[in-house]
């Protein structure tokens, strides 16, 4: 997009005061642009918040009631509040594991409570059976040294 034309005014009043409001124009876009832009990474930050303290809150509530529950947070406010594992067991053999929550074919806006059912287990599922895993909490980091993926 072209620059926006001002012609310039006959008169040298008119001329001297034009040049002292396009300098303010300026200034006073790069003032809003530098205001506007530390309010976003405020805002950001504050997000980052809410969704950690969702994360707490949603693994007290695993433990203590122990079942998923809805509202659950969504996959991109688990990683975002910094939970990007979800560890899991199996309902059936009990076996423990994680899940990276980055890793996962499944749209970020995918509720956590909702992978329940479609998190299997590899041993069972190796024996010709497929329990549903058991969701026991979200967590910053592995409890093992390298997890494997299920789906």
């Amino acid at each position: 997009m072209a620059p926006k034309y001002h012609p310039t005014p006959l008169s040298g009043r008119d001329r001297q005061h034009l040049k002292k409001e396009l300098a303010g124009s300026k200034a006073m876009t790069l003032m809003l642009a530098r205001q506007s832009s530390d309010l976003r990474s405020q805002g950001e930050a504050l997000i980052q918040r809410a969704d950690d303290l969702f994360c707490q809150s949603w693994n007290e509530r695993m433990w203590s009631v122990g079942e998923p529950i809805d509202p659950s947070p969504t996959i991109d406010q688990a990683i975002n509040g910094g939970y990007p594992w979800l560890q899991i067991e199996c309902s059936r053999c009990r076996t423990p594991n994680e899940v990276d929550l980055a890793a996962l074919n499944h749209p970020p806006t995918t509720c956590v409570h909702d992978l329940a059912s479609r998190l299997r287990c590899q041993k069972c599922t190796k024996a010709g059976r497929r329990p549903p895993a058991t969701l026991l909490r979200l967590a910053p980091k592995p409890r093992h040294g390298s997890p494997k993926d299920q789906e």
